[in-house]
């Protein structure tokens, strides 16, 4: 039986252990993976079971079920920092809280190279503190709205991802989720900047939509990346796969 998570994160995060009983819940053991010391970067996706994280028209509420958006609370309760890019506030203007869970609510991050996003975004307006990473040369002005701006280093026309997590890193914010959306995920990805990626899979066919995560294209298989130890744990109708990319 599974033990509600909200019950032992002092444990998690103080004494990186579980209580005896939660310690066969696989679930359970996958947050173990994410409340490290030292630091650690998670990336999320729910998707479709044919790959799309959205409708082309970028609508991806409801995609997965409620077991997974409980989870994703939970994994904001033991982050330091959420990342989401600014395609991601753009379509769902999120409020990214752990609204469901006990557990603080992390530091909001955006990546808006260009700042292409306004100030009337929720997480612009209130909630917990929020940081805007863009290009130096779009970091007109110190604030937008109640977030603060701050200038990082980019790569191939985007926020570099591992410029990212140094930016973060010098405020004290080492345990990194990264919730959306499948662009930014990617980037982390093959960026060589995630330590564990989480794929909720929805018994949901969309036909056609945004894909989730895409990078360089091999041309065999073999020659792909392949991932050993794959965690396979149920979450209500979807199934989340849970992947350590990295020992630890």
């Amino acid at each position: 039986m599974s033990v509600e998570p909200g019950t032992y994160w002092p444990t998690l995060l103080q004494e990186r252990r579980l209580p005896a009983a939660a310690a066969a819940d696989p679930l359970a053991c996958a947050y173990l993976d994410f409340a490290r010391p030292e630091r650690v970067v998670l990336g999320h996706l729910g998707q479709s079971l044919d790959g799309y994280v959205a409708t082309l028209a970028g609508h991806s509420a409801n995609m997965t079920g409620a077991a997974n958006i409980r989870h994703l609370h939970r994994l904001r309760a033991l982050a330091d920092a959420i990342v989401v890019g600014a395609g991601t506030v753009l379509n769902d203007d999120p409020r990214l809280t752990t609204r469901l869970v006990a557990g603080p609510s992390p530091v909001r991050v955006v990546l808006d190279n260009r700042r292409r996003l306004g100030a009337d975004y929720r997480l612009f307006r209130e909630g917990p503190p929020t940081l805007v990473l863009c290009a130096a040369d779009a970091a007109d002005g110190a604030t937008l709205g109640r977030a603060e701006i701050v200038p990082v280093e980019t790569a191939d026309g985007s926020v570099a991802p591992a410029a990212v997590l140094e930016a973060l890193g010098t405020r004290g914010l080492k345990r990194v989720f990264v919730e959306g959306g499948g662009v930014t995920v990617s980037r982390f990805l093959f960026g060589g900047c995630l330590d564990i990626l989480e794929i909720c899979v929805s018994p949901l066919v969309l036909g056609s939509g945004r894909r989730g995560l895409a990078g360089p294209a091999p041309e065999r298989t073999d020659e792909a990346l392949r991932l050993e130890g794959c965690r396979a744990i149920p979450m209500g109708a979807d199934m989340l796969f849970h992947q350590k990319l990295r020992p630890g």
